[in-house]
């Protein structure tokens, strides 16, 4: 009898033990690629988790296999367990709070970090996690969105009949035929080849985004226009959450927001180094005076007012600036 109560206690150990070391894998999945600011920070992530619990939770990391409309789709279904991505989950989960990334709606990144931290941004996250069952973790400032062509954009003028490559976004491609431009939706993955192939003739993305796709390949003018203040979004689906231990989520909560903050300090201090290596790569920068740039933004003015009233009811362009 005491042979049994032996292997039987044995056993016990064992299994309590492999329960206590059991190995966590977490899916994280981004459609940027390999040297992107927000790319990086998802490994920077990974690292520090991984070294912390010493293993014990292991983050799989999914690097431009899918469309930022993919990955977010995955996330809010558990397929993949966290996003590190751009806006697509507010503009999906929480429509009515799009105009956080929206052109010439904010006026910096502190804009946007002020409105995050109010009564607006705590709305925004509480929607998303309520239609799209994933938690917001953090965001990190990707910088402004600039324009990219093979034949300089000098005046609104020359914005007119352009074929501008834009991510699948109604509201952005409202904006842009106000000003005149002939909208290409292409998502992107798709973004270099349409711009080769010349299905496009420019395009507009934050300079980490010109840079890690290897525009300059493909375009030779950058304009400078700071349309719009970029920022990436991490994201982590619910139950996945849920299921950890009080100590694993703060942990995961403090690291979200810890790669977020590193991120955006890097890029704060290294945005004139990725704009003059996109010179040096062939690129020709073209820097739009004041009055040129309060041209463009009056033309745009009326379709934010009217997005504000129809799209993004929950406050108006007033109330925001005032942020």
């Amino acid at each position: 009898m005491k042979k049994y109560v032996v292997i039987v206690s044995l056993l016990l150990v064992i299994g309590f033990s492999a329960l206590a070391y059991a190995q966590v894998t977490i899916k994280a999945a981004t459609p940027f690629p390999k040297g992107h600011i927000i790319t990086e920070a998802m490994e920077n992530f990974k690292a520090i988790i991984e070294e912390n619990t010493k293993g014990k939770i292991k983050i799989e990391l999914e690097i431009q296999k899918d469309s930022e409309e993919g990955v977010n789709d995955k996330c809010s279904k558990g397929e993949v367990d966290m996003q590190f991505t751009g806006g697509r989950a507010l503009e999906v989960f929480a429509p009515q709070y799009f105009f956080m990334n929206a052109p010439f709606v904010l006026k910096d990144h502190e804009h946007f970090y002020r409105i995050m931290k109010g009564p607006i941004g705590e709305k925004a996250k509480a929607q998303i996690l309520e239609k799209g069952n994933m938690y917001t973790l953090g965001y990190l400032y990707r910088g402004y969105r600039q324009m990219t062509s093979n034949k300089p954009i000098l005046d609104l003028k020359d914005i007119e009949g352009l074929k501008l490559r834009l991510p699948v976004v109604p509201t952005w491609i409202k904006v842009w035929e106000a000003l005149g431009a002939k909208p290409v939706p292409v998502p992107l993955p798709g973004l270099y080849n349409a711009l080769k192939e010349g299905t496009a003739e420019a395009s507009e993305g934050d300079l980490t985004q010109i840079s890690g796709y290897k525009l300059y390949e493909v375009q030779k003018y950058l304009t400078i226009t700071n349309h719009l203040v970029s920022f990436g979004w991490v994201h982590m689906y619910k139950p996945t959450f849920d299921k950890l231990s009080p100590e694993e989520q703060k942990l995961i909560s403090e690291t979200a927001e810890k790669v977020c903050m590193t991120a955006t300090e890097k890029l704060l201090a290294n945005e004139n180094e990725i704009l003059k290596d996109l010179l040096k790569k062939g690129m020709t920068t073209v820097y739009l005076d004041e009055k040129t740039m309060t041209k463009i933004r009056e033309k745009a003015k009326p379709a934010v007012e009217e997005l504000f009233k129809t799209t993004w009811p929950v406050t108006t362009w007033e109330e925001v600036l005032k942020q």
